[in-house]
């Protein structure tokens, strides 16, 4: 059982899993290497896993993540988070609502929430989680479920102006616009395919990684 809430390292560098991007290679040892790279959280995320195969690649990833440190969280999957007693879990609006996952996760799990709009942001002014996902913030095709909206650089900041949240950006994020993103206040970001994709994503971690200081 988690003992107390693994405390989150500002500013994050948050990888978000996606096997079919990983040009083939398996997922641990990209995430191995994200790591090495300077990567601080990782939300594994399989939208057609069965059941017992996300187990089994969670708990693997898990073995790898927990010595070091590095929190682990679940996209989605509050059962799947709990079975392997993982470090919290990672929702969107249409997912499990955040009170009744908070309920079954406890006050120690970490939790976050996706907010695709400017009204979603303030509603969830209301609910004690642990951050917010905030995008897209350009266009991406890894995010297809959002409302049609660009957060885009300004809308960070206006983000930042009325969210007491810690916020965590995502979408379309890589090297190139990471330093901009990073200017506008947010508390880290998150990418897939920027490091998932890279021929070397040690070194596209790093490279992130220096955007954020």
């Amino acid at each position: 059982m988690r003992a107390t809430k693994k405390e989150l390292t500002y500013p994050l560098l948050y990888l978000v899993t996606d096997r079919d991007l990983a040009l083939g290679r398996p997922l641990l040892d990209v995430i191995a290497r994200a790591v090495e790279g300077g990567v601080n959280i990782v939300q594994v995320r399989e939208k057609s896993l069965s059941t017992r195969a996300f187990i089994e690649e969670a708990v693997a990833i898990q073995k790898y993540l927990k010595p070091k440190g590095i929190p682990l969280l679940i996209n989605d999957r509050v059962d799947v988070a709990l079975a392997i007693e993982a470090d919290g879990v990672h929702i969107g609006q249409s997912d499990m609502p955040y009170p009744l996952a908070r309920k079954l996760m406890g006050n120690e799990a970490i939790i976050g929430l996706s907010v695709d709009t400017y009204e979603e942001l303030l509603e969830a002014e209301a609910f004690d989680v642990d951050y917010l996902g905030i995008g897209p913030v350009f266009p991406t095709t890894t995010k297809t479920d959002h409302k049609g909206f660009l957060w885009g650089v300004e809308g960070l900041r206006w983000a930042r102006e009325h969210s007491r949240h810690r916020l965590i950006a995502i979408g379309g994020i890589n090297e190139a616009n990471a330093s901009a993103v990073a200017k506008t206040g947010v508390d880290g970001i998150a990418v897939v395919s920027a490091i998932v994709s890279a021929e070397d994503p040690r070194e596209s971690a790093y490279q992130l990684r220096q955007a954020l200081s």
